[in-house]
């Protein structure tokens, strides 16, 4: 093999090991949870939203979604009007 193929062959090798290092982090990234306060959470690469929404044969839905000590509710009725409340309780054990 000549001095030329030994580089090549060489360079390649080092490329393919400095791909695969970054893509270690990368899948570990992944893994971790969303941060609080995010109102999303992260399962298997895609973005699924942290609320329960419960949706009706008519097309309304109704979402309550916790932070700390608050609780927001989403409405949409069958309209498409959009409602949206919020509620803190101070003493609320969530």
């Amino acid at each position: 093999m000549s001095m030329r193929g030994k580089v090549r062959v060489l360079g390649v090798a080092a490329f393919v090991a400095v791909g695969r290092a970054s893509a270690a982090p990368a899948q570990t990234a992944a893994v971790r949870s969303t941060p609080k306060g995010w109102n999303y959470e992260i399962h298997n690469g895609q973005r699924v939203p942290k609320g329960s929404r419960v949706t009706n044969p008519d097309g309304s839905w109704r979402e309550e979604q916790r932070q700390g000590n608050c609780v927001t509710v989403k409405e949409m009725s069958k309209a498409g009007e959009y409602k949206e409340s919020r509620q803190c309780n101070p003493t609320s054990p969530h």
